[in-house]
């Protein structure tokens, strides 16, 4: 049941990706040359939302769907660590013109040369895997 509820969410999800246009290329080759308030649009209104339902839930202490408690674990603080981070993920955005989760929306949407940045985003990711004891975290 769990997964059905999770396939529904990410449905609706996909959805709302596409039609609030935040997977086009150009709506983000649009926000990287700062010509456009649209995606900032999208992006801080999901950053003021996500704080408002992570306070809620600390507050009110809501439980999941599935009636589980929701913990949230201190994360180390290290602005070099985030800098780096964000740096090759925003060039890794800017150059595939789009993100993770638009990556599947697009194929969704049948974009089928999005394959080979899905199949680049595997690769990183094993690679990641194979690499993460060696690499400084």
């Amino acid at each position: 049941m769990r997964t059905v509820s999770y396939l529904l969410i990410g449905i609706v999800f996909g959805i709302t990706m596409f039609k609030s246009e935040a997977a086009s290329w150009f709506r983000i080759y649009e926000m990287f040359k700062f010509e456009s308030f649209h995606m900032y649009g999208i992006i801080g209104s999901a950053l003021v939302i996500g704080i408002i339902i992570v306070q809620s839930i600390k507050r009110f202490k809501i439980k999941s769907f599935h009636g589980e408690e929701i913990k949230f674990s201190p994360k180390a603080k290290s602005f070099s660590r985030y800098m780096f981070g964000g740096i090759i993920f925003g060039l890794g955005w800017a150059l595939a013109g789009t993100c993770p989760g638009p990556m599947f929306t697009l194929l969704g949407a049948g974009y089928l040369p999005i394959l080979v940045v899905i199949a680049g985003s595997i690769l990183g990711t094993f690679l990641y895997g194979l690499f993460k004891d060696k690499l400084p975290h």
